[in-house]
Formats: C-alpha cells, sequence, structure tokens
C-alpha cells in the first residue's frame, strides 16, 4: 500500500537577513569545450529556510548550462566552483532587506540586481515570481538567472523587438513585458535573441512588508 508523499514545506524568509551564508559544492566535471571559462560560487543567505543551497545551486547550473543559454555558441564555458576556491564572480540568493544592501542601487527590495562580481536574485522573486508574467514559476527563475548573469557578462538592458514575439532575456521582464511574451533563454533556435537596446520606464512595485514568506 503506498503513503501519499508529504507536500514540500513552503520556503520562507524574513523580509530582512543577517547576511551569513551557506555556500554550495564545486560542479563536477567541469562542462567540456574551448571556449573562454568564467568560475562562479553560489551562495544562500542563512535565514532562507526550506530551500537547501545545493537544490538552488543545482537549477542555478541547469540553466547556465542549457544548450539555449550564454554557453550556446561556444565561446563561453561557465562552471561552478565551491567557496574558497577562485571565482570571477558569485550568485547569491537573499532576503530583500540583503538585497538592497548587496546591491548599492535604489533600496526596493523586490528586483534583483548585478553588482560587480555579485549576481543578487531577490528571494521573493525566486518563491513568487511576478504578477502576469504568462510563464511557469521555473521559467521565471531561469529568467532572474540568465538576466542578472546577462549583466555580469556585459550586456546591457533591451527592449521587446515587437508585439506577439518573445522579450529578450536582457528585457526588464519583472517590471513588464511591453506586447512581448515570457522568454528566459539567451537564445532561440540556436541564435542569440536580442532586441533594440535600452529600458522602460516601468515603476517598481511597493516594498513587501513583514515576513514574506
Amino acid at each position: 500500500m503506498r503513503t501519499a508523499s508529504r507536500p514540500a514545506t513552503p520556503v520562507s524568509y524574513p523580509a530582512d537577513g543577517g547576511n551569513r551564508w551557506r555556500f554550495a559544492t564545486a560542479e563536477v566535471p567541469a562542462p567540456p569545450g574551448p571556449g573562454r571559462l568564467l568560475r562562479y560560487r553560489v551562495a544562500v543567505e542563512r535565514d532562507i529556510q526550506n530551500l537547501p543551497v545545493s537544490e538552488f545551486a543545482a537549477e542555478v547550473t541547469r540553466t547556465l548550462n542549457d544548450a539555449r543559454g550564454w554557453t550556446a555558441d561556444g565561446r563561453l564555458r561557465l562552471r561552478r566552483v565551491a567557496w574558497g576556491q577562485p571565482a570571477d564572480f558569485t550568485i547569491y540568493l537573499v532576503t530583500p532587506g540583503t538585497r538592497d544592501e548587496l546591491c548599492q542601487d535604489r533600496r526596493d527590495g523586490y528586483t534583483s540586481c548585478r553588482n560587480g562580481d555579485r549576481v543578487v536574485l531577490n528571494v521573493a522573486r525566486w518563491v513568487k515570481g511576478v504578477p502576469g508574467y504568462g510563464a511557469s514559476l521555473t521559467t521565471y527563475r531561469q529568467y532572474m538567472i540568465n538576466h542578472e548573469v546577462g549583466h555580469r557578462l556585459g550586456h546591457g538592458h533591451e527592449r521587446c523587438p515587437g508585439r506577439g514575439r518573445p522579450a529578450p532575456v536582457m528585457q526588464q521582464q519583472t517590471l513588464g513585458l511591453h506586447g512581448c511574451t515570457a522568454n528566459a533563454m539567451p537564445s532561440l533556435d540556436g541564435e542569440r535573441y536580442t532586441g533594440p537596446p535600452g529600458a522602460y520606464d516601468d515603476p517598481v512595485p511597493p516594498r513587501e512588508r513583514g515576513r514574506l514568506g
């Protein structure tokens, strides 16, 4: 007789964390190929509960190693390394308050960012996504990763190339799609997919209050 599996415990987190970290182990083996290798570390803020760093890191690595990702043309490789090993950037999953500390930009507690060698992903968006996105939470999470890592790779914001077309991954899809459809990947149909350079003047939703997860 089968026993019904228990539902997963929801991820929970406070509005403001303590800036303390759990670190992921290295990805083994390194992705093959001749492309330039960039190494990244993965960290989850300790105040985020019920999300093992190994689980988060695995999703990050699956996204970055995807055949439609930043490494699609073979000129770049991305490899996760352990904390303490040399790295080119670090991907953090953080509480909204720590997002503001690490990003050092407008203190909105809502968006994610890239600041130098920090790729900062807001756990509130990881858990809740955004209203009206029109795709699964998994797709939105892939978008978060690829968009902010894209900034670390030197890519700026882009705009929707036409109503009904997929949004470029460097469009600020968190704040609006502007007639495009949700898209999480840098490459489509085997080619890098882009839109016109620039950003929209979209308002950022109000800061969420209290214990958020």
